[in-house]
């Protein structure tokens, strides 16, 4: 029986006609490595399918080449998977591993199973999820370790760490605007999970927009949703039994306008010709109810590439230089017109 050869760095370096420096500097996310050498080596570890030997780079550098997702079990699951999936790519492509730790509704027992991941895997950085990202014992906690982390769309003492984000608020202002220009003018809302801060800033950018356009909102085209499809049904029932009914109803995740197309099925209203209804996300959900939804497409893949490549390049190992511009990373948003939206007829 044969085996397969194991591909050394040498096999690389070889190939590329580079030195074994070269190669392991590329592999350790070294910036002194030019872009034309680095894609030339990163070609060659694809062809040959090279695999690290973790222990040995341990060994050879401080670093543990483990990196940590630490979310809640109530974040909505498509953005969680798409999340995870990208960020389980990203990390194989650089050789680390991505160790995914639930976080308990008990804080005490939470900080309990961060710290014993910590200290079994030395971790080189932790990633945090909306809404963990924003616990204050927890970021104390990380704090007092001597821990670095990359958080996801925080709302608060955003100075403290790398953090990645969109403007919630900008995109939220455009669906909206969106929707009045396909003449809606009667556009109900949900309101997302209350303990998530980029809820408040959709639902700041919905009521900007609608009076930016001198349109008044009733109270009843309001409603709270909890970032679930159950929450949408609920609140979609309420507005669609007024006798006023909204003629669009914009929800702060796919999830919760998922529920508002179940509540239209059931009361036999016509989406979209009779209810527009648009969501924010665009996961695998969008495309997967019927009629496809419209939506604001949040750039999460690029969120995860983006914060495995601040802790795997060790860009922020001085968390002294957290205030400066290249850890405030806002990226695009991009608004997706599908079928659940028209023109008011």
């Amino acid at each position: 029986m044969t085996t397969s050869k194991r591909i050394r760095i040498q096999d690389i370096a070889e190939r590329v006609g580079v030195s074994t420096m070269t190669v392991s500097r590329v592999l350790n996310q070294d910036s002194k490595v030019s872009d034309a050498k680095r894609a030339l080596v990163m070609k060659a570890v694809k062809e040959l399918n090279y695999r690290p030997n973790v222990a040995a780079r341990r060994l050879a550098s401080n670093k543990s080449f483990f990196i940590g997702l630490l979310y809640f079990d109530d974040l909505d699951t498509s953005y969680l998977s798409k999340f995870l999936l990208r960020g389980l790519k990203i990390c194989r492509s650089t050789g680390h591993h991505l160790v995914v730790e639930e976080i308990d509704d008990d804080i005490n027992k939470a900080l309990a199973s961060v710290k014993e991941l910590i200290e079994v895997t030395q971790v080189d950085g932790l990633i945090l999820l909306p809404p963990i990202c924003n616990n204050e014992k927890l970021l104390t906690t990380l704090q007092q370790a001597n821990v670095s982390f990359v958080r996801i769309a925080p709302d608060t003492q955003l100075n403290l760490s790398p953090y990645i984000c969109m403007d919630d608020y900008q995109a939220s202002f455009e669906m909206t605007e969106m929707l009045i220009k396909q003449g809606h003018s009667k556009i109900g809302h949900i309101i997302g999970n209350p303990n998530q801060g980029v809820s408040r800033l959709r639902y700041q950018g919905f009521l900007d927009a609608l009076r930016s356009n001198k349109i008044n909102v009733p109270p009843e085209y309001i409603e709270q949703g909890l970032f679930t499809v159950d929450s949408g049904v609920e609140a979609a029932k309420k507005m669609l039994s007024l006798d006023d009914r909204p003629t669009a109803i914009f929800a702060a995740n796919d999830a919760m306008a998922a529920g508002v197309l179940s509540a239209a099925n059931m009361a036999r209203i016509s989406v979209p010709d009779e209810l527009s209804i648009a969501g924010f996300d665009d996961g695998h959900l969008a495309v997967s109810v019927s009629p496809n939804l419209t939506t604001v497409r949040q750039p999460i893949q690029q969120m995860a590439e983006l914060a495995i490549d601040i802790i795997a390049s060790g860009k922020f190992s001085d968390l002294a230089k957290a205030n400066a511009r290249e850890f405030r990373n806002v990226l695009d948003f991009e608004i997706v017109e599908r079928e659940s939206t028209n023109t008011l007829k």
